[in-house]
């Protein structure tokens, strides 16, 4: 891409933003600068009112191009639990809703699907995490791109690494959660880094065909 080229990713989230710019940076976009919406305070908050992480992440991308005149790049993203037909999918990151006083909202929603799923045997504790990434451009240009990854869920967490629900999730042939694993190696199988690394590729072919 151009150098001198900036990117807002439309997250506030200081984990995910740096998960971000090291997945896209390890994906080849070296050139551009990456900043949060942190950098632009007048932005107001995004409602996600849509019935999809495409959708969802649609919405913030377009209210953040539009508020700043930047590329945005923006992504939503859940854990989806077959014993709970695919919830808490696009609620994931509010699961718990108004529960506790103010605590911990990561560790509240884990608790909460653990409890939910605590008589499910394992042969019924599959589960799989589900990423929409997408780029709107100041001129209304759109790409998407989504990744998936599929595993169980532990009956207790497992691991300090990571945020959300990685220390109960536990990939397909492996024998440790996301959260037992180094930021290199959940980004080489997450479904985080399998939709932004789509993402990117599809930011340099738009690029180069600028």
């Amino acid at each position: 891409m151009n150098p001198g080229r900036r990117i807002v990713l439309a997250t506030r989230n200081p984990h995910k933003v740096l998960e971000l710019r090291r997945i896209l940076g390890d994906a080849g976009l070296t050139d551009v600068e990456l900043v949060g919406v942190d950098s632009y305070p007048d932005v107001p908050e995004v409602p996600e009112t849509g019935d999809t992480f495409e959708e969802n992440a649609l919405l913030k991308a377009r209210a953040v191009s539009r508020a700043t005149g930047q590329l945005a790049v923006a992504d939503d993203s859940g854990l989806c639990v077959e014993a709970l037909r695919g919830m808490p999918g696009v609620l994931s990151a509010r699961w718990s809703g108004d529960l506790g006083d103010g605590g911990d909202r990561d560790a509240l929603n884990l608790r909460l699907v653990l409890a939910q799923v605590a008589d499910v045997p394992d042969e019924r504790r599959g589960a799989w995490f589900e990423c929409a990434a997408v780029a709107v451009f100041p001129n209304g240009e759109e790409l998407v791109a989504r990744g998936r990854i599929k595993g169980t869920l532990t009956h207790a967490p497992r691991g300090a690494n990571g945020f959300g629900y990685d220390p109960i999730f536990l990939p397909t042939d492996s024998s440790r959660t996301t959260a037992e694993m180094s930021a290199a190696e959940k980004d080489a199988i997450s479904h985080r880094g399998r939709a932004f690394r789509a993402l990117a590729r599809l930011l340099v072919s738009a690029d180069e065909g600028e």
